[in-house]
């Protein structure tokens, strides 16, 4: 059958027209750009301080299943109200080019609306820098859902002639794709009902990918809802005495159309067909990943076995999908040298069985499923096997980076021999039996791990680069072994920390480099076990003869402070000692953005970290800024950050556990402190090639943990940045680019170059308030020492009563002073609290004046057009009036 654009094309332009000759069309439109601003640009996208519409697509089939009703309910239902639809009958077309004329129609309304609402778009060009493939993506899928159910909403006005009614069953039709994920609650078959949910497809588009199975399911929805439209339309041309094997007939060809377009969405699902319009292309198979297949040798077949739970909550849905499609991606692109098998496994089922063999075991998880919080039993694992070697991922949590683990597996069975970590045994205890760090499990998939003792000469044979958590606590003999082995220029990835956090127990640090080495007994030798005494440490802790083989300066009883929190969502809201390194808030600096170690890198936690910088009195030493803190950044000595108060301490293994002030006075300056640093040195005294970070809990097992669930609203890279220093090391640059790709963070600019200017002020104002209180303290205590010299110096009393005096002076005077001090520091956290409050205030000002302008400044186009038409419509009426008839 023949369709005519020329038919169709006056049709379209009716129903257009009479959307906008009146004020009714630009209504729709106000109403859907100020509803979509509401949306997009509420409190939590100023928390997400990120220039995306995720917060509006979260919400945009909501928005859908009232604006297209609202949209359609005209197009049949008033036309069979006022009986017009008669007439279109009796015109030269088929039901199908008039069905498409008005179909056409609203889908040129709607895209006019959307057109309105790009707006949102500039918005988000003026706050920050966005992600245009992305928001292309999201902008396409936006278009594709309003066009699927514009046609179930025509469905809807075809089967009334009440507006109102035709509103109701508008909801009513297309709450069905909306709402189907969440038919598995009464009916079962979650999966099934989720793949066909609207949502569900939905959200592919919104982080910048076009599926093609997303695609065919809008197509298909569409196809099917015209289809249904086209049915209605030409009941009245049934014969009244076959309407019932007609009906049937109808009905089995819409079966069988629906179930066609099933099978087709559901293939190219499996297929995994997809578009990515991500910046970064991020979700597409990297240089490095094409490189290393290419590299596998023909004859050295590699294996893939995946064992992954048919169903998973939905949270990992996306990690699921993402892994079986770049599984098939590199088996196509393998050319025949490496194959893939993809089990389901199920509970208590021989695959499980088989899973476990590999050393995959299913991860507990907690979902959400029927609004009930309840545990789920899931696999999502693989092995990766060939001739030469194995590697096991037992669970790709949904924040690894899927790719860069099966490229980095692939590369490490495809070689003959892995390189080999050395980790020197210190007190930090990093590879120790059962217990060792998450870290070395994480190197024991790419490379051999052994330990190494430094009680003898470190041999340079035995591994290729040399791992050393807290050298400071090392004794003289072992920091000799290990200065040998640094100054001979071999590699060495050194990591130390003043204050380490993950080396403490419940009453606090035990094993900061200041403190003791423990008794070699622990609790029971400082309670008179009868082990020997600890060994002191060498150059007491402070690793001088290693700093000076490096050429750097570290001083191990300081950490650095950042008072900029990029964060403030977390709660409870941690100290500045924990430091945020990231690019936001004007931090250039904050990452070398040209060496390897850390060009990739967006955002890393450093807590409690000690600082570095280069040694001015060693030559030839070239020490490079991987890691640095922001500009309202500081220092804290010892005695300014910890509580040595005996009701803060208790005994451990022989030295006291040091805890840290809850609120310490801090002074900010205008340095970038250093926090890790490569070296690279060449002179006659020593050579150097080595990484120092001056913290140890950056690669603590919370990290690894986190890199793998992904609980945070944001992305840490600390596993990447230890990962790409040890490659740097061993000279194993394949998966550096690799591991540090993804999404470049992306920031409100504008927000925070303005919130900053406050945060500044409210920085300035606190140091007023801490000068302030300890001028008050200072005076206090001057008095204290005013009145004992003035009866220390009065020779007319007699010594017994000079001392008693002295201390009834001293005692009433501490009193004086206690109060003093309470009051003092009363006032200033109430002049603190005062601070934040109005900081808050103004903070809170700035995301009102921002969400002001995405919501109202979207729809002005539409409302001038509108005002416009309605003068000129007043106007035309006016006209056309008899002059003599006006007033």
């Amino acid at each position: 059958m023949k369709i005519r654009p020329s038919v169709i094309l006056p049709i379209l332009m009716r129903n257009l027209s009479s959307y906008f000759s009146g004020v009714l069309g630009y209504l729709f439109i106000v109403v859907f750009v100020v509803a979509g601003g509401a949306l997009a640009f509420d409190a939590e996208f100023f928390t997400a301080n990120e220039p995306s519409l995720d917060q509006l697509t979260e919400w945009f089939p909501m928005l859908l299943l009232f604006f297209v009703p609202a949209l359609t309910m005209g197009v049949w239902a008033e036309e069979r109200k006022s009986g017009t639809d008669e007439l279109l009958y009796t015109l030269p077309a088929t039901n199908l080019e008039i069905l498409l004329g008005k179909y056409l129609s609203v889908v040129a309304v709607y895209t006019m609306s959307l057109l309105s609402s790009l707006t949102y778009v500039v918005i988000l060009e003026i706050l920050g820098d966005p992600d245009w493939g992305l928001l292309t993506s999201t902008y396409f899928g936006y278009w594709l859902a309003g066009v699927a159910l514009l046609a179930a909403g025509m469905l809807a006005s075809m089967l009334t002639t009440s507006m109102t009614v035709a509103f109701v069953l508008g909801i009513a039709l297309c709450g069905i794709p909306v709402f189907l994920e969440y038919a598995a609650a009464f009916l079962g078959a979650r999966e099934l009902f989720e793949s066909l949910s609207l949502s569900r497809k939905f959200q592919d588009f919104g982080m910048g990918i076009v599926p093609l199975d997303g695609l065919l399911y809008f197509v298909s929805l569409t196809v099917v809802m015209l289809y249904l439209n086209l049915v209605v339309m030409s009941k009245r041309l049934w014969p009244s005495d076959k309407k019932t094997e007609v009906g049937l007939q109808f009905s089995i060809r819409t079966v069988s159309l629906a179930v066609t377009a099933i099978c087709l969405t559901s293939w190219a699902g499996v297929a995994a067909m997809r578009v990515d319009l991500t910046s970064e292309r991020l979700f597409s198979l990297s240089p490095a990943s094409f490189q290393i297949l290419d590299s596998v040798e023909s004859e050295r077949h590699i294996e893939i076995q995946a064992y992954i739970s048919p169903e998973v909550p939905r949270e990992y849905v996306e990690t699921r999908k993402r892994l079986v499609g770049l599984l098939r991606q590199f088996e196509e692109l393998s050319g025949g040298n490496l194959s893939v098998r993809i089990v389901d496994v199920e509970p208590f089922s021989e695959a499980a069985n088989e899973a476990r063999h590999f050393g995959i075991t299913p991860v507990q998880l907690m979902t959400e499923v029927d609004g009930r919080r309840q545990e789920a039993e899931v696999f999502l694992g693989a092995v990766v096997i060939s001739s030469y070697d194995k590697v096991v991922v037992p669970f790709f949590g949904k924040g690894i980076p899927v790719e860069y683990e099966l490229t980095r597996s692939i590369q490490t069975v495809a070689q003959e021999e892995r390189k080999t970590v050395g980790i020197l045994g210190t007190d930090a205890n990093v590879m120790s039996g059962n217990n060792e760090w998450q870290i070395v499990t994480e190197l024991k998939k790419q490379y051999e791990v052994v330990p190494v003792s430094a009680d003898l000469p470190i041999s340079t044979e035995d591994f290729d680069v040399l791992i050393a958590v807290m050298p400071s606590s090392l004794t003289d003999p072992q920091m000799d072994n290990l200065v040998a082995y640094v100054s001979a220029g071999n590699p060495a990835l050194i990591f130390d920390d003043p204050f380490p956090l993950s080396m403490g127990t419940q009453f606090g640090v035990t094993g900061a480099p200041r403190q003791p080495k423990p008794s070699p007994g622990g609790q029971m030798g400082m309670m008179g076990g009868g082990g020997a005494p600890p060994q002191p440490k060498a150059d007491g802790g402070q690793a001088t003869r290693l700093l000076k083989t490096l050429g750097i300066q570290w001083q191990y009883d300081r950490v650095a402070f950042d008072v900029s929190n990029p964060h403030p969502e977390i709660t409870p809201v941690p100290a500045d000692e924990f430091l945020f390194l990231t690019t936001e808030g004007g931090n250039e600096d904050a990452f070398n953005l040209v060496d390897e170690v850390s060009a990739g890198m967006q955002e890393m936690l450093a807590i409690y970290a000690g600082s570095v910088s280069k040694d001015s009195s060693v030559s030839g030493a070239e020490v490079t800024a991987l890691v640095s803190t922001g500009p309202n950044s500081g220092l804290l000595e010892w005695q300014e950050f910890v509580d040595d108060s005996p009701s803060m301490a208790m005994m451990m293994g022989g030295g006291a556990a040091a805890r840290p002030q809850r609120d310490p006075i801090r002074t900010t300056d205008t340095n970038n402190h250093v926090i890790a640093a490569k070296i690279k040195r060449k002179s006659d005294e020593a050579n150097a090639n080595a990484i120092f970070v001056a913290d140890v809990d950056m690669i603590s097992d919370w990290f690894f943990q986190e890199r793998t669930f992904g609980n945070l609203e944001f992305e840490l890279d600390n596993v990447t940045f230890v990962l790409n220093a040890v490659d740097s090391l061993a000279e194993v640059n394949g998966f550096i680019s690799l591991r540090s790709r993804r999404a470049s963070h992306r920031s409100l600019k504008r927000v925070e170059d303005e919130k900053s200017e406050f945060l500044k002020t409210s920085i300035a104002q606190r140091k007023i308030a801490d000068e302030k209180a300890e001028e008050e303290l200072e005076k206090a205590q001057e008095r204290l020492s005013k009145r004992v010299k003035e009866i220390e110096e009065d020779d007319s009393l007699d010594p017994l009563a000079k001392q008693q005096m002295l201390q009834q002076a001293q005692q009433d005077e501490q009193q004086k002073l206690s109060l003093m001090q309470a009051q003092i520091e009363q006032d200033k956290n109430d002049t603190i609290r005062q601070i934040d409050m109005e900081t808050n205030r103004e903070v809170a000002a700035i995301e009102a004046k921002y969400r002001r302008r995405g919501i109202w400044l979207p729809p002005l186009p539409a409302l001038i057009a509108g005002v416009l038409v309605l003068l000129s419509r007043i106007k035309t009426e006016r006209n056309n009036v008899v002059a003599t008839r006006r007033r």
